[in-house]
């Protein structure tokens, strides 16, 4: 079993940045990659970027690409997530998930989450 806990999140005006982490703890050696997903109120969750843990290769839909960078550091099992230039719409509560598959995009490939961190971009 993987422990997942996000930080991070909070109020920011549009055009400003936000970096999440995520600590992961227990049986680290079971990750594959890693992954971020949002979902706002009424909409259903959405993959916003993820990383191979290994060879660090990351992959991101183009509504983020440009603006989010997914990152990890393995000494400290963390995975990170640099937000710049934010827009009201990716006001949402971030997860971040572990999959034992590599380069996984649907949330189905993921089977640990973390109880997700609050960001609101304000217009």
């Amino acid at each position: 079993q993987v422990q997942l806990v996000e930080s991070g999140g909070g109020l920011v005006q549009a055009g400003g940045s936000l970096r999440l982490s995520c600590a992961a703890s227990g049986r680290t050696f079971t990750i594959v990659a890693m992954g971020w997903f949002r979902q706002a109120p009424g909409r259903e969750r959405e993959f916003v970027a993820r990383i191979n843990w290994s060879s660090g290769s990351t992959y991101y839909p183009d509504s983020v690409k440009g603006r989010f960078t997914i990152s990890r550091d393995n000494a400290k099992n963390t995975m990170y997530l640099q937000m710049n230039s934010l827009k009201p719409e990716d006001t949402a509560t971030y997860y971040c998930a572990r999959s034992r598959v590599l380069s996984p995009t649907s949330a189905q490939l993921y089977d640990s989450w973390g109880q997700g961190t609050q960001v609101t971009v304000s217009s």
